[in-house]
């Protein structure tokens, strides 16, 4: 991939698409694939914000029905199979064991055995799926005995079984996140990061007609035109939608809410399944099993504030700790365990409930031309899970305002870019006998990670033998870095370690590792001395666990 910006020509787009996060990325690829021209802003990196914030987990959203939005969960149970079919490196069924206890009500066993059938039915396609190991079996529910026999972590007062379902993981977010950018290139579409909107073009007829973005890396600014222009800020879509406001009129304030997950070694499941337990005030959360550690969240909370200035707090990960230490364990889950911390905003369209926890997380599509912005559109809301369908239904929107027959959507029916496997368990066991000097471990990582794609950082690693030095307990190698660099658009050292190779999304991995990445990033760059220092200490800055 190029960043188009650096070599812009002034051609003029069908659709520009603003943000490049999962909703960006896929109402790109959705717009590509029906033949559209599309042009793909992010002002940082690609999902470094609340596409990169989640939980890990595709899923139907099974507390959903206590809202009663049965339509929203059944979507998402239709994307949750969608996904598994058109990523299949990437999402994966697993496994969930929710604690019943007798309270609160809505964690009876009774009342959430009524759910898990609801949910099962909303989920018959489940098993329409296009490798046979992806399927999904129906729920079942298990004694107190049996959950203390596999789960001895959890605490057995009031405990009164569980109930074990499938959902999936996204073992990669923001890989997969980058995979539906990938393939919205591949159908012609173009992309850059550090591309910042700063200002709307307007036509004589006071419509949208594309953007003014400062290229950050360069310090130049450019004018996009394009037809149709689509807000897909996320938490940034009000201060967007103010900067094409007329007259100075802004645009009432979107709501936010802050999601935190906390990362620990700490041994605290099997690793068997995903624990899902409820704080005595009525709240889930979960315990995940990643990459040899455990995965922890989330928070929900307003967050109140310009979406810029937002980081986690201690005090946001001491509440998080808090929930766990009254719900789950011994009680003795520290803030020195804490071994990485991230946390996002979600953009919620729901006004009426106090707490955002009950907010819906269904999205709104928004043709602006009501309020005097013609060309421009905005989307709200929603959840990673649902974000294709998003994109499709966004298309019909465009389609009107273009005054063309798009066709219909094909992106349920083909396999994202770097995802064309028609049989995982044979891919992987193809990948895992390439050998000659690279482990398994390594190959194992690559594969799943990068899909078709992981032949090419092998031999990149074959080429130059200083390339497949392994860097963690993942076995992820320095060749990861060129291919970020050369392929992925990746440029600065936090867009390789935190969103190309997760050699720090389980936290700092120390110096020397840093260091050797750097050395190779900076080859590949061109950074001097300064730059690579400048570069490691922003990553250091980051992965820092907040003291305040």
């Amino acid at each position: 991939m190029e960043r188009f910006i650096e070599k812009n020509n002034h051609e003029k787009f069908d659709v520009i698409v603003i943000g490049g996060g999962i909703s960006g990325a896929s109402v790109a690829y959705e717009a590509a694939t029906r033949g559209l021209k599309v042009a793909l802003l992010e002002k940082k990196d690609f999902s470094w914000a609340t596409s990169a914030a989640t939980s890990k987990m595709i899923h139907g959203g099974l507390r959903y029905l206590i809202n009663g939005e049965v339509r929203l969960v059944r979507e998402s149970l239709r994307e949750r199979r969608v996904l598994g079919n058109i990523a299949p490196n990437y999402v994966y069924p697993h496994p969930i064991m929710m604690m019943h206890h007798k309270k609160p009500l809505k964690n009876n066993k009774r009342v959430v055995k009524v759910g898990m059938l609801l949910y099962d039915a909303l989920s018959y396609d489940k098993n329409r799926t296009w490798d046979s190991c992806k399927r999904i079996p129906s729920h079942r529910t298990i004694s107190r005995k049996e959950v203390l026999r596999q789960e001895p972590h959890v605490r057995p007062e009031g405990l009164a079984g569980a109930s074990v379902f499938c959902d999936c993981m996204s073992i990669f977010p923001e890989r997969l996140t980058l995979a539906f950018i990938k393939s919205a290139v591949a159908h012609g579409a173009k992309a850059a990061n550090y591309a910042q909107v700063e200002g709307f073009l307007m036509d004589a007829g006071s419509r949208v007609a594309g953007v003014k973005v400062k290229d950050l890396l360069t310090g130049k600014v450019h004018d996009i035109a394009g037809t149709v222009t689509v807000n897909c800020g996320g938490p940034w879509a009000d201060l967007l939608l103010n900067l094409a406001e007329p007259n100075g009129k802004e645009t009432p304030p979107l709501r936010r809410s802050e999601g935190i997950h906390i990362i620990t070694a700490k041994p605290l499941l099997s690793g068997q399944y995903i624990v899902g337990s409820m704080t005595p005030s009525g709240r889930h959360f979960f315990l995940i099993p990643w990459r040899n550690h455990t995965l922890i969240g989330t928070t929900d909370k307003p967050f109140n504030g310009n979406p810029d200035d937002y980081r986690v707090t201690r005090e946001s990960i001491m509440e998080l700790i808090d929930d766990v230490n009254r719900s789950f364990g011994d009680g003795k889950l520290s803030y020195q365990d804490v071994k990485h911390t991230y946390g996002g905003l979600r953009p919620l369209i729901e006004k009426e409930t106090s707490e955002t926890y009950f907010s819906s997380r269904k999205y709104e599509i928004y043709d602006n031309k009501d309020a005097g912005l013609d060309g421009l559109i905005t989307v709200e809301g929603g959840k990673y899970t649902t974000s294709r369908q998003l994109a499709e239904n966004c298309l019909k929107i465009v389609a009107v305002k273009l005054g063309r027959n798009l066709g219909k959507s094909v992106t349920n029916k083909k396999f994202l870019t770097g995802s064309e496997i028609k049989d995982l368990n044979f891919f992987m066991n193809e990948a895992l006998e390439q050998g000659n000097g690279i482990s398994r471990t390594t190959l194992k990582y690559l594969a799943r990670n990068y899909g078709t794609e992981y032949k090419e950082i092998v031999k990149l690693a074959r080429a130059d033998q200083a390339l497949s030095e392994t860097l963690n307990d993942d076995g992820e190698i320095q060749a990861q870095v060129v291919y970020a660099v050369r392929n992925e658009m990746a440029r600065t050292l936090s867009d390789i370690v935190m969103r190309r190779t997760g050699i720090g999304t389980l936290g700092n991995p120390g110096e020397e590792v840093l260091r050797k990445v750097a050395a190779v990033a900076a080859k590949e760059l061109r950074w001097d001395k300064e730059k690579t220092e400048k570069e490691i200490a922003a990553v250091v800055q980051l992965l820092k666990i907040p003291v305040d």
